[in-house]
């Protein structure tokens, strides 16, 4: 224990980030090269970690963005790959890294946030978290065919240069997914859902100029996300991606719509927020969930 250096913000150290990758992906099965040499490990994202001489044993990574609530901006920061290397733990080591981020970022957030697993459910309610519902909404779709527009839906391959570009472009560039409950400034999680989980469900309407990422199985369609440089009727984006056989689509983010008849169901994601002072972490909503780190 003597022997460990506490140390952050490595990207360019070769051998700390090298190491940090082979944590993530014996921990959890994250593997973060591809992510990195796309270019979408950003300033915004922030590792604390301890090292023992050239290993990073154990982690607790700082992601800076902002919440969309009601239209107004928050500062915030959600934490995660939270994790210690097998021959380290029990030793207080993520306790230590909770209280150095808690630390360096006091009164610079307005909500700090995580997403935890079953296993450590007790852990962060000690730092002041406080676990938090959130709402899955769906509705019942009934599809309207349009004979003189065509959807001119084009599939994107993340492994194809022009591809990637245009992805990265909007991640960049992108209107928050919603008004009413969303995040800002999260283009490096969101690429890292494009490059490692949902590679093969990005979809380019060319006529909208709008990527949507989703997933239909039978009658279902699961929408992940609607990515905009401009102002969107998700309707008409939903009549685009819907056919005949369409008959459910759930919303995994909080939808900003007046003229469709929503759903909500209780769902729990593990969701834990930090809230100085009288801030308020919404009720009914769901945090998008190609920005949860």
């Amino acid at each position: 224990m003597q022997n460990l250096i506490f140390t952050k913000n490595y990207k360019n150290n070769d051998t700390l980030r090298e190491s940090f990758f082979e944590l993530a992906a014996s921990t959890f099965d994250i593997h973060f090269e591809n992510w990195y040499q796309q270019g979408c490990w950003g300033e915004g994202y922030i590792p604390f970690s301890f090292v023992d001489g050239d290993q990073v044993v154990a982690n607790a990574s700082v992601n800076i963005l902002e919440m969309v609530i009601h239209g107004e901006k928050k500062k915030a920061i959600q934490i995660g790959t939270v994790m210690t290397h097998p021959d380290y733990r029990g030793k207080g080591l993520s306790a230590r890294l909770m209280n150095n981020i808690l630390e360096e970022y006091e009164n610079k957030y307005d909500l700090m946030y995580l997403f935890a697993n079953e296993s450590v459910l007790d852990f962060y309610p000690k730092f002041g978290f406080k676990a938090v519902e959130e709402h899955l909404f769906s509705m019942d779709f009934h599809f309207k065919a349009n004979p003189v527009e065509s959807a001119n839906l084009r599939k994107l391959d993340v492994t194809i240069a022009e591809d990637a570009r245009l992805i990265q472009q909007f991640a960049s560039q992108r209107l928050p997914v919603s008004k009413r409950f969303a995040t800002d400034h999260t283009p490096g999680i969101f690429m890292f859902y494009c490059l490692n989980v949902f590679t093969n469900d990005i979809y380019y309407l060319e006529n909208e100029k709008v990527i949507v990422i989703y997933q239909k199985e039978n009658s279902n369609i699961d929408l992940f996300d609607v990515v905009s440089l401009n102002e969107i009727n998700m309707r008409d984006i939903l009549n685009k991606i819907a056919d005949s056989d369409t008959e459910k689509i759930t919303f995994h983010f909080t939808p900003d719509v007046t003229d469709i008849e929503l759903k909500s169901t209780l769902t729990d994601e593990g969701l834990f927020v930090r809230t100085p002072g009288d801030h308020i972490y919404p009720v009914r909503v769901k945090h998008p969930v190609t920005s949860i780190a």
